[in-house]
């Protein structure tokens, strides 16, 4: 069996017989059903992650603990993972949540300016192939999130100019 993170993922009792003498597991909240993205980061400010996650998300984790904090916003398939620490030299470049419309780009766009969290806007912005509607935030790491919407994909003469490194690469 693998050690996993999440306490009642993948270790619970295979057999039918440890089943029945395996304690009772909560509930898991309605938001969490469906497929979900998981992201486990390591932070050396949990306190200071868990309050820009909770205005970033605009809900508060699901399960918080001195050493461990876990949300899974209804709005967006996270399932996201927060503890105290930082593994030197491990670096993601940003992490993105994309959504169906400009308009829902700009719904939380207006309630992440709302929690007083600085964003980079760039709308209508050509970037790794495509136009896209989106807007930056940056956590108390330096954990860059994406919020974007995909207008149209762009080929041809358009597309040579729009690549990753003409703007997510910074």
């Amino acid at each position: 069996m693998s050690a996993c993170c999440e306490p009642t993922c993948c270790s619970g009792p295979k057999d039918e017989a440890a089943a029945t003498a395996a304690p009772a597991l909560k509930e898991v909240p309605a938001q969490a059903a469906g497929p979900k993205v998981h992201i486990h980061l390591h932070t050396p400010d949990l306190a200071g992650s868990v309050a820009f996650y909770r205005s970033f998300f605009g809900e508060a984790p699901v399960k918080r603990k001195d050493d461990y904090a876990k949300f899974l916003p209804a709005w967006a398939p996270v399932n996201l993972a927060l503890s105290p620490g930082h593994e030197e030299g491990a670096a993601a470049g940003h992490f993105g949540i994309q959504l169906a419309t400009p308009e829902a780009v700009r719904e939380h766009l207006a309630r992440v300016k709302a929690a007083g969290l600085p964003v980079r806007e760039e709308m209508n912005v050509d970037c790794c192939h495509a136009n896209q509607d989106k807007f930056w935030v940056r956590d108390p790491s330096g954990v860059e999130w994406e919020i974007y919407c995909l207008n149209y994909d762009l080929e041809g003469p358009q597309s040579a100019n729009a690549g990753a490194q003409a703007c997510c690469a910074r």
